[in-house]
């Protein structure tokens, strides 16, 4: 990987450098969707991830709207880690 300086524009970059910077930029996901999403992040079954989910443990990790279920990665690795 080359270091890239950040002041260099946009238009100074080859195609490989900015495919670079781009893979960088969204490498990250903060957060999952649904009981498949929250079963990937702790690497379990759907209805083992449903167990944990019903348990209470990762409420504060969860935001569910309906049928519509948001997890931040982050908080439910810490909460899940927590018990």
């Amino acid at each position: 990987m080359k270091r890239i300086d950040p002041k260099t524009p946009i238009w100074q970059l080859t195609v490989e450098e900015f495919l670079e910077v781009s893979q960088n930029l969204n490498s990250y996901k903060k957060y999952e969707y649904g009981l498949k999403g929250l079963a990937k992040v702790l690497g379990c079954s759907v209805s083992k991830a449903s167990e944990v989910k019903s348990s209470g443990i990762l409420n504060d990790a969860i935001i569910q709207n309906g049928n519509i279920i948001i997890i931040d990665i982050e908080r439910a690795l810490e909460l899940f880690g927590k018990k």
